[in-house]
């Protein structure tokens, strides 16, 4: 008899791959400032790393911008940036003009090659492409560099699709009191698996939320293709969906290992 390989799909979990973590930085960052400054500085575990902070809340038509290394897309369709950061509460800062802010700009620009300079490409929208606003969820109100009184916001934005070799990131205040503190660059992957009887490469995600890119499978050993080609979709996020066909172990083998092995039957 021939068995049916049958697995469940239902939580094959995405993983992702780093592009650029700023905590991983042993010495200066070295990104171009217009004019943010580089400091030492602490994430929320107390570890030293290296952090942008900018400050000018008195003068109003503030313009400030900070770009990171060339990172390079390494194929990925749809890029995800994490952000850590603070932001000072305007409204604790004495004599403080209308025009502080609490959020900042996160903005992206794609190139063929590491040809930035200190004033190209230009410090303003279009042709660097704006991905969001970014507000604090916390601000905090005072600065007691001893204590190290500090709230700390996560955020995640994400763009695409990218085409070129890769891209810079740029993060503009306009009249805040802010300190970036990481910035974690990443692309998501459907994770290699085995399952309704047949191997999957790791897979790319696609360049929207909602693609669905489709991987073909290939039937483990001592299996064969049955009802229709077997496929299987990465999500957005990296997740495996919609199994479509199945492989079925051939006459004289059984399924074992949760399906992932079609093992010759001993016949006694």
């Amino acid at each position: 008899p021939s068995y049916t390989v049958q697995y469940r799909v239902s939580k094959l979990y995405s993983f992702y791959k780093t592009l650029m973590d700023s905590t991983t930085a042993t010495a200066e960052l070295g990104w171009t400032v217009y004019p943010w400054e580089e400091v030492s500085g602490y994430d929320e575990n107390m570890n030293t790393i290296r952090t942008y902070q900018v400050c000018n809340v008195f003068d109003t038509n503030q313009n400030n911008w900070v770009r990171t290394k060339y990172i390079r897309r390494r194929g990925a369709q749809r890029i995800h940036v994490e952000m850590k950061f603070s932001v000072r509460d305007c409204s604790s800062i004495p004599n403080v003009p209308g025009s502080c802010k609490e959020t900042f700009n996160l903005y992206y620009y794609e190139s063929d090659s590491d040809s930035a300079t200190r004033t190209s490409p230009p410090w303003m929208e279009n042709p660097w492409i704006k991905v969001d606003t970014i507000a604090a969820d916390e601000s905090f109100s005072q600065v007691d560099l001893g204590g190290r009184v500090m709230k700390i916001n996560t955020e995640v934005r994400s763009f695409g699709p990218v085409s070129r070799n890769g891209f810079y990131l740029a993060f503009q205040d306009y009249g805040g009191c802010m300190s970036l503190i990481a910035v974690r660059v990443f692309y998501r992957k459907c994770p290699r698996i085995i399952t309704n009887g047949a191997l999957f490469q790791e897979t790319i995600s696609g360049a929207d939320s909602t693609s669905l890119v489709a991987a073909r499978g290939v039937c483990i050993p001592n299996a064969e293709e049955v009802d229709v080609p077997i496929k299987l979709y990465c999500n957005g996020d990296g997740e495996w969906m919609v199994p479509i066909g199945r492989c079925m172990c051939k006459a004289g083998n059984e399924p074992v290992e949760n399906g992932t092995v079609c093992r010759g039957m001993c016949l006694v």
